[in-house]
Parts: structure tokens; C-alpha cells; sequence
């Protein structure tokens, strides 16, 4: 499925605007774009426990999930970082998991007309998928 990897950045940016990141002030906004063609927008939330941070990634993955959106094309992240936010291993299982054949977008907010293009599968080649055993 073609997609505008520019309108998904901007629901990317949009999304960010809602991040609670009170403590490393790091705000991060996602876009999920489903096969349907419904984008999913999430924003990292923080806790004075960063263990239990949770991630743009993951909150629009979930989000997306728990509305019954099962087939992702691509994902949009976006934060105020030199070529924009790779995805944490967590962020990275996930999308094996749930969005293995998705493309996956990188852009600095200050500059959202470049971004960095990966699929899943790069970014985490051998990823855990359970399975037989």
C-alpha cells in the first residue's frame, strides 16, 4: 500500500503534542498507519519510574490494538532529535510482533521534510517471535 510518508509524519507531530514528559522534557509523537487506512496517533508518557515510561511507539500500537486494528502498513516517530527517534528495543519487539512487514519513519520536528526510512524487520532482524517450542 502507497502512503504520504509526510502526512504521516505530520499526524506524527500532531500526536506529540500531547506527550507527558515532565521529567527529561523528551516529548516523542507516533502515527500508525493501519492497512485500513486509519492513522493512530500516541505520545510517550513518563513516570518518575522510568521503567514504567511508556513509549510514542507503543501507546499508538496499543491504542490501535485494543480498537481492533490488526494490519499496520507503516509508523511515524518524531521528536526534536538530529535525524529523528529510532525506536527503543521494546518499541522495536512490538512492531515485530505486531507490524512486521511495516515501514518505519524517523523525523527531527525541526526539520520534517527529511526523515530516515527502515522496515521492521532492519531495524530488528531477529526478532523474538515465540511460536513452537
Amino acid at each position: 500500500m502507497k502512503f504520504d510518508p509526510q502526512k504521516l509524519i505530520a499526524a506524527a507531530a500532531k500526536a506529540r503534542e500531547a506527550a507527558v514528559a515532565p521529567y527529561s522534557k523528551f516529548k516523542v509523537g507516533a502515527a500508525l498507519l493501519a492497512r485500513s487506512g486509519e492513522i493512530t496517533g500516541g505520545a510517550n508518557v513518563e513516570s518518575a519510574s522510568y521503567g514504567l515510561t511508556c513509549c510514542a511507539e507503543r501507546v499508538a500500537l496499543f491504542k490501535a490494538l485494543t480498537s481492533g486494528t490488526k494490519e499496520f502498513v507503516a509508523i511515524a516517530v518524531v521528536a526534536r532529535i538530529q535525524d529523528g527517534p529510532m525506536p527503543c528495543g521494546a518499541c522495536r519487539q512490538l512492531l515485530a510482533e505486531y507490524a512486521p512487514d511495516a515501514t518505519v519513519i524517523a523525523a527531527d520536528t525541526d526539520n520534517m521534510v527529511q526523515f530516515r526510512r527502515f522496515t521492521v524487520k532492519k531495524l530488528l532482524p531477529h526478532a523474538f517471535l515465540g511460536g513452537s517450542w
